[in-house]
């Protein structure tokens, strides 16, 4: 005979409060942040920015990028610098 389990009012809210939170930490944009490598859409959504002031930026030398076949890749270090207003940050930080 299979036991019974009561679930009360508080379990649920209990389990509302941390299905929220993974929700929360899954819709973060800093979750991409913490790659040491950014593909060029992330940077673009992470700094709300269009392709082309993303190509201003690598031109410029603001943010520094490697070229992998077709793909650009940037250095998070960069992003969280240019996040933060040109202040050196602890990638830590986010």
């Amino acid at each position: 005979m299979a036991s019974i389990e009561i679930i009360t009012k508080e379990d649920l809210m209990a389990f509302k409060a941390d299905l929220l939170n993974e929700f929360k930490l899954l819709l973060q944009p800093n979750a991409v942040a913490h790659k040491e490598w950014i593909k060029s859409r992330d940077v673009r959504k992470l700094l709300g920015i269009s392709p082309g002031t993303l190509q201003n930026l690598r031109i410029s030398g603001e943010i520094s990028f490697t070229k992998v076949g077709g793909t650009l890749f940037y250095s998070s270090s960069d992003i969280h610098r240019l996040l933060n207003g040109g202040k050196d940050v602890d990638n830590a930080a986010f």
